[in-house]
């Protein structure tokens, strides 16, 4: 056996013991049988097979991997216990610099998404998230922290009721890309990202089956922030803005409660029906202060509704926009990175489905789940919180960034699947 365990790829079918297999073994390590040219699923299902086995250390080995494919087989072969292990091949055909770029942001996420509520909580989030882009770019990276009380004094409602159950204060980290360094420099794109670093459901509290996960409903901000570093990475030279709503929602004799009405920074009133329904409440926060950068475009991510779930499965991230030609965008470029999307209905008068006798708007319905059309009905919540009339802003519901369970694909737990989509809408619109 060598001392190397080599993955290749190969064109031909398997044969002998293997005939009825894609994947066959021999004394250098495994081939890849390619039953379609350019099945990237099929080289991480292998990648998931093979560190299935218990196979602590692989190196790729030949010209037929190009960049797609080795990171495939990373995507499938890494988990929360081995975030490392891949050895990539230098060829024609590959992008080592690409791929070390993608390694770096993903392994950021999956640390972040992965980690407990005990150590990812709030305000170290954000000074993770502060710490980590700005040793990208260290002369050109610059954020404050705005927290607790702060936020108040600042009218970052949302962020503080939220997060005032918690012992742990709320934070909104707002971080500053510019690489030209001009102060006057006009920003080009604005990030921002739910940063829900645990969530118990607060008084309409989750059952525990429902709870144990919710360590990844910082999920969006994860995704955002290694959406830029990315970005960064691949050469992006644009002023870009990132802000994170982080908080805990948790009970406790100062939790928000069922029945509070919220008055906004731009006047919206906002009556709780659901204190589950946490993360639309934090997000228009962040959406606001987007929209105070004056950026053009606008892109919000989030582990938002299991309505979104519901209705596209964990293949796909939900995404939707007023602004129908940019939706239409955002999926071709989700295509081209090869992070699959799907647009979901989203129109003005989904601002108004969630009624309320005492509000503008309800944060929910008070029903089970939201009611139908949820994820649309939150896309609407938010979408009272943007400027220019949802011209230039897109949405993205995060269904695919987090799985419970492992399966043949994927191993359990962060997926970073949507953080290339954000990277890309960066290079394209910025």
């Amino acid at each position: 056996m060598s001392e190397q365990f080599l993955i290749r790829l190969s064109d031909a079918p398997a044969t002998g013991v293997w005939a009825q297999s894609n994947l066959s073994f021999d004394s250098q390590g495994a081939v890849i049988h390619l039953t379609d040219p350019n099945n990237v699923k099929q080289v991480q299902r292998a990648g998931r097979s093979i560190a299935s086995q218990g196979v602590i250390k692989v190196t790729l080995q030949g010209e037929r991997w190009n960049t797609e494919f080795q990171w495939a087989f990373y995507q499938g072969y890494v988990s929360p216990k081995q975030l490392s292990g891949v050895t990539f091949v230098e060829n024609a055909n590959s992008n080592l610099q690409e791929l070390d770029a993608l390694v770096k942001s993903a392994t950021w996420a999956r640390q972040m998404i992965n980690g407990t509520a005990e150590d990812i909580y709030p305000e170290s989030l954000a000074a993770k998230a502060a710490e980590f882009i700005q040793s990208l770019a260290p002369e050109h990276v610059s954020y404050q922290i705005i927290k607790g009380k702060a936020l108040l004094e600042q009218q970052w409602i949302g962020i503080h009721e939220v997060g005032r159950g918690s012992e742990r204060p709320p934070v909104l980290l707002e971080l500053d890309y510019n690489p030209s360094g001009k102060e006057d420099e006009p920003v080009m794109a604005a990030l921002v990202g739910k940063g829900i670093t645990f969530d118990s459901g607060g008084y309409s509290i989750k059952a525990s089956e429902g709870m144990l996960g919710m360590k990844c409903d910082m999920g969006g901000a994860a995704t955002v922030t290694a959406g830029l570093a990315l970005a960064m990475q691949r050469g992006v030279k644009k002023r870009i803005k990132l802000f994170l709503c982080c908080a805990e929602n948790l009970i406790s004799g100062h939790a928000y409660k069922l029945g509070d009405i919220l008055t906004y920074k731009n006047g919206t009133t906002v009556e709780i029906v659901n204190t589950d329904a946490e993360g639309r409440l934090v997000l228009a926060d962040g959406l606001m202060a987007a929209g105070e950068t004056g950026a053009p475009w606008i892109l919000d991510a989030a582990t938002l509704t299991g309505a979104a779930l519901m209705a596209v499965g964990q293949e796909y991230n939900a995404v939707f926009g007023l602004d129908k030609p940019l939706v239409s965008e955002v999926c071709s470029f989700a295509s081209a990175e090869n992070e699959a999307v799907w647009p979901l209905p989203l129109e003005k008068w989904h601002q108004n489905a969630c009624p309320s006798a005492y509000a503008d708007t309800a944060n929910s319905r008070p029903v089970k789940g939201g009611g139908a059309g949820g994820a649309s009905n939150a896309a609407g919540f938010l979408s009272r919180f943007v400027p220019n009339d949802g011209q230039g802003w897109i949405h993205l519901d995060l269904a695919a960034c987090f799985r419970d369970s492992a399966n043949a694909e994927w191993a359990a737990g962060a997926t970073t699947f949507g953080f290339r989509t954000v990277a890309r809408f960066l290079a394209e619109k910025a």
